[in-house]
């Protein structure tokens, strides 16, 4: 009987430590070696959208709005919202960076101010199908 209370106990161990990721240098969903200081990047993907838009490097308040896609990414939207707003500062008719201040606005529950954007978006974008056939945007707009 006492052997078979370690015996579980070992399989339990185990199991949490297989199903965990302790080991270090396990490998990742993508193939990749991870450390141990290191997040889960499977779960890091499947709680962030990406869908925030790059511009151009040409376009006036291009290198703003992509430093926020990338926060965007990591799911920091108060430093993304502010990026986006030096973007759209920097280049008003930035289609993009209206879109992405948008999605941001959503994400931190100011729908007012996201529909707001997503309207800016559409009038300076409406050939860009990213925008244009956006399901968020078109909920928020009510099309």
């Amino acid at each position: 009987m006492k052997n078979s209370f370690y015996y579980t106990l070992l399989i339990v161990a185990l199991t949490i430590f297989t199903t965990t990721g302790c080991d270090k240098g396990a490998t990742t969903s993508e193939g990749k070696k991870s450390t141990e200081n290191e997040k889960p990047i499977a779960a890091v993907g499947n709680l962030v959208n990406s869908g925030a838009l790059m511009a151009q490097d040409t376009e006036p308040g291009a290198a703003q709005n992509n430093e926020g896609v990338g926060h965007f990414k990591e799911g920091h939207w108060e430093i993304s919202a502010k990026h986006f707003k030096e973007a759209i500062a920097a280049g008003p008719k930035l289609a993009e960076a209206h879109y992405n201040l948008a999605l941001t606005l959503d994400k931190m529950g100011d729908h007012g101010g996201a529909t707001q954007h997503f309207g800016e978006a559409l009038k300076l974008g409406p050939d860009n199908p990213k925008i244009k056939d956006s399901k968020i945007l078109k909920d928020h707009l009510g099309m």
